[in-house]
């Protein structure tokens, strides 16, 4: 199984707020990857501090990371660390379906509706490992490079 840890080292993202543990698949068409939330994240300190939720705010996040920023960067075939991606979220449409909290590996998969003039669209759907639909829906942004909005 190919993990696409070059992918992964380009996002522009750093700790707390890199969503993205593992790529376990990526092609023209959608990928698929997962992230474990862990015991300690900065959100549960405020999100239901006795009964610890993820806040759909990052459940959309997680979704927006792997399925849309990781494709995107993977369709700009010709990304360079000297020139980072910069993803421009512009539109979420997302049902959630189930609770996320401490210790649940969420699986994310995103299908590409389209690509073109840098925006990407895409259907994902977020579910625990063990299968459990938690969130479905579109999301779509604009994938730049840095040097063209300099």
């Amino acid at each position: 199984m190919k993990h696409y840890q070059e992918i992964i080292d380009l996002l522009p993202y750093k700790s707390p707020f890199h969503f993205v543990e593992e790529l376990s698949h990526l092609d023209s068409e959608g990928c698929t990857g997962s992230y474990t939330i862990k015991e300690d994240e900065y959100f549960f300190e405020g999100h239901f501090p006795s009964h610890p939720v993820v806040p759909g705010v990052i459940i959309t996040e997680i979704m927006a990371q792997i399925g849309l920023v990781c494709l995107g960067i993977y369709l700009l075939s010709d990304h360079s660390p000297n020139d980072p991606i910069l993803p421009i979220f512009s539109n979420a449409n997302v049902d959630f379906l189930a609770k996320a909290g401490p210790g649940n590996k969420l699986i994310v998969e995103s299908k590409k509706i389209y690509f073109r003039f840098g925006k990407l669209k895409c259907k994902i759907t977020c579910r625990l490992e063990h299968g459990t639909k938690v969130a479905t829906g579109e999301c779509s942004g604009m994938i730049v490079k840095k040097s063209q909005i300099e």
